[in-house]
């Protein structure tokens, strides 16, 4: 966890500009990154993360794990390239754990997908008892491995496919529109498309109008917040981190600006990552291919 002390702005500052280069850690040739691309995700095969993670490269070998924190270390420890993380949705909101894994680990985000959210019942009975699992795929899995006849599971439609499950009902969901963006964290940029979001992190000090004083960093300059969030401080009892989102490329000259003004005051300021924002990609384009310029 990084020491949230008033004097070390400047410092913090240009240790993340150096930690995020977009030039890092890019030794290895396109060829090289090709056969070695593993993704890790959270959950069974069939969980959501696992089709997000497919959308970066349908052909990747994945690697399923147990935990958020699981799919931080396969990146870290380096069988896995990539990791993929839900992070927010359009109907629970944010996924704070990954929000303070991300301060937690020097891992930088490379990139984003959207995911719609679309559940089926594998099996249908009167009288259900609901028992939770840790994740959606996990629950076909447990009844599919002890061949539980007297229960049903909510999961997608690949886990169905995966366990050998019938989907009796397709797209019990309470809002259609029910979608979830996922980050993805890697040790080198994933690809060449040029980076036009930024997520940082930063702390403010406790008096009037130090929020105001922030964004304003970012209005004057006509950069497009599109998320603000707050997170306690472990042991800081009520300060806060503040997560945002800026629809600019971190080296835009007036995204540079406004993140070297926000570390004038900032007690604490890191970037957590540059990278290209989502795009739905063409009815008749695969998912993946934006991506795979360098993969």
């Amino acid at each position: 966890m990084e020491s949230f002390g008033g004097t070390e702005s400047a410092e913090t500052w240009q240790e993340v500009a150096a930690f995020n280069s977009p030039t890092l850690e890019l030794s290895h040739s396109p060829t090289a990154i090709q056969s070695a691309m593993r993704i890790a995700y959270q959950g069974e095969p069939g969980a959501f993360s696992e089709a997000a993670a497919r959308q970066v490269k349908a052909d990747a070998e994945l690697v399923p794990c147990r935990g958020f924190e699981d799919v931080f270390e396969s990146v870290k420890a380096g069988p896995a390239a990539y990791g993929v993380l839900p992070i927010e949705n359009t109907i629970g909101g944010s996924i704070h754990r990954n929000f303070d894994l991300l301060l937690e680990n020097h891992l930088p985000i490379v990139g984003e997908i959207e995911l719609p959210v679309v559940h089926n019942l594998l099996r249908t009975l009167s009288g259900v008892e609901v028992i939770a699992t840790y994740d959606t795929a996990g629950s076909a899995k447990l009844i599919a491995e002890q061949k539980m006849s007297d229960a049903a599971a909510i999961a997608s439609a690949r886990a169905a496919e995966v366990f050998g499950l019938n989907a009796l009902r397709t797209s019990i969901q309470d809002y259609e529109h029910n979608v979830t963006r996922f980050l993805i964290i890697g040790r080198r940029p994933l690809s060449d498309v040029p980076p036009d979001k930024t997520t940082l992190v930063f702390t403010l000090p406790n008096e009037p109008g130090a929020l105001f004083k922030a964004l304003s960093v970012f209005a004057l300059r006509g950069l497009d917040l599109t998320k603000l969030e707050s997170r306690p401080i472990p042991g800081r009892k009520w300060e806060y981190l503040f997560y945002a989102d800026l629809s600019a490329a971190r080296d835009d000259l007036k995204c540079t600006r406004a993140l070297s003004h926000l570390a004038e005051f900032a007690p604490m300021l890191r970037v957590l990552g540059s990278y290209p924002s989502y795009k739905p990609a063409p009815a008749d384009t695969p998912a993946a291919q934006k991506f795979e310029s360098l993969a």
